[in-house]
């Protein structure tokens, strides 16, 4: 009887090492807040004396390889911090350590499922002839009687249309628009980060792009004119 208990221990720690190793990898998911996404993409690897550290990024922001201060896997609760940006992480491996089941919590809980990543996400695209409507495109957005002005760098790529988004009156540059699609003369850019799209036409002259902002279940007319 009681080899019986130690040969099913042994079973049971064997199993929590194989969970352990097997959480080394790539692993993505995506915050959802009201209509706004974020990617996170978390990057797991083995330090010395059998732990484990990490880093994330996050896609949408142009952030990558934020580090994770301190990162535990015990049985299947794994649990990590991020002091840099005030957030920690709890969730549950599932058997076969392909999805990881939990919760982020930054400012206020929220649900947030991990899948390993079947390949990376691609941030870098080589350039390719440029478009119809490469270029910086500029607006104003007016909502509630505040103005706020808005930059839309678009660059054709082999992998198709790229963009960014800049607000100067927030001093934030750079934020990458999530999809680009282009069907004739109609443009929707998507920001899924921020909850956001602007969808509008573009003009014969590819001088103007006439159309609506959209975000928070609200709707605002944008005109963008191409900068020379």
């Amino acid at each position: 009887m009681n080899k019986v208990l130690m040969i099913a221990a042994l079973v049971i720690s064997t199993a929590s090492v194989a969970c352990a190793s097997s959480i080394v990898g790539d692993w993505q998911g995506t915050l959802k807040l009201g209509g706004a996404e974020l990617r996170l993409v978390l990057h797991i690897t083995e330090s010395g004396g059998g732990g484990l550290k990490a880093t994330f990024d996050s896609p949408d922001q142009n952030a990558n390889g934020i580090p994770v201060t301190s990162i535990t896997l015990k049985d299947s609760k794994l649990n990590f911090e991020v002091e840099s940006i005030h957030a920690t992480y709890g969730g549950t491996v599932n058997a076969d350590a392909t999805e990881i089941k939990g919760t982020w919590t930054q400012m206020q809980p929220l649900p947030l499922d991990f899948k390993r990543a079947m390949a990376p996400i691609k941030t870098e695209h080589k350039p390719a002839k440029p478009s119809d409507i490469d270029g910086a495109w500029t607006g104003t957005l007016e909502a509630g009687g505040q103005k706020m002005r808005v930059v839309f760098h678009i660059t054709n790529t082999e992998d198709g249309l790229t963009a960014t988004m800049d607000s100067p009156d927030q001093g934030a540059n750079g934020i990458p628009v999530t999809a680009v699609t282009r069907t004739g003369s109609s443009l929707r850019l998507e920001l899924k980060q921020i909850g956001g799209a602007f969808e509008g036409k573009i003009s014969s002259d590819h001088s103007m792009i006439d159309g609506t902002w959209s975000q928070g279940g609200g709707s605002f007319p944008l005109s963008l004119k191409r900068e020379k």
